[in-house]
């Protein structure tokens, strides 16, 4: 792990694994079914999930198929929250908000960019790994306890947010 991430783990420490059930229970309560909140939860609960199997891949080669999943479901998200999300965001009042989730939403793909040239055999793999995952735990924990609470409860045109989002996703090469 190299000094910057170390540093900006120090800065930026991990909500707990209860908070970060207790948000995504809170969110999935207020969340419609098939609205763009739902589905923006659904990502999250993918993303986790593609988190656990880079982290259950045992050789070089799982690791890279893993990687390479993980990588297809969270450019698919960021590029639909950051398209659709974001800017209804700006709209409702919450411009540093919306401002300090793309700048997230940035370095998380600086840093999957460099742990694509990490030996997948290596530590440093498994390292980057858990930085990664921090930070991205950490953001959807951010969206889902606050920033998304405040679209759903402030935004006009809910379902038209529902379709430009899923339409985003699956044109970045998300599965609808």
């Amino acid at each position: 792990m190299s000094v910057i991430d170390k540093v900006l783990g120090k800065i930026t420490p991990l909500p707990n694994e209860q908070k970060r059930i207790e948000a995504t229970a809170n969110a999935r309560a207020v969340a419609s079914t098939g609205g763009w909140l739902w589905q923006v939860l659904d990502h999250h609960d993918e993303i986790r999930a593609r988190f656990a199997a880079c982290r259950d891949a045992e050789s070089a080669e799982e690791r890279v198929v893993a990687m390479k999943e993980l990588a297809t479901i969270l450019n698919a998200h960021a590029m639909a929250e950051e398209v659709v999300l974001y800017p209804a965001l700006a709209q409702v009042g919450e411009k540093m908000h919306a401002g300090h989730a793309y700048s997230e939403q940035t370095t998380a793909k600086m840093q999957m960019a460099e742990w694509e040239t990490i030996a997948p055999s290596t530590p440093e793999w498994k390292d980057k790994l858990a930085h990664i995952e921090g930070a991205v735990l950490t953001h959807m924990y951010e969206e889902e306890s606050r920033w998304f609470l405040h679209l759903k409860d402030k935004a006009d045109r809910q379902d038209h947010l529902a379709d430009r989002y899923r339409e985003e996703f699956e044109r970045c090469g998300g599965r609808g």
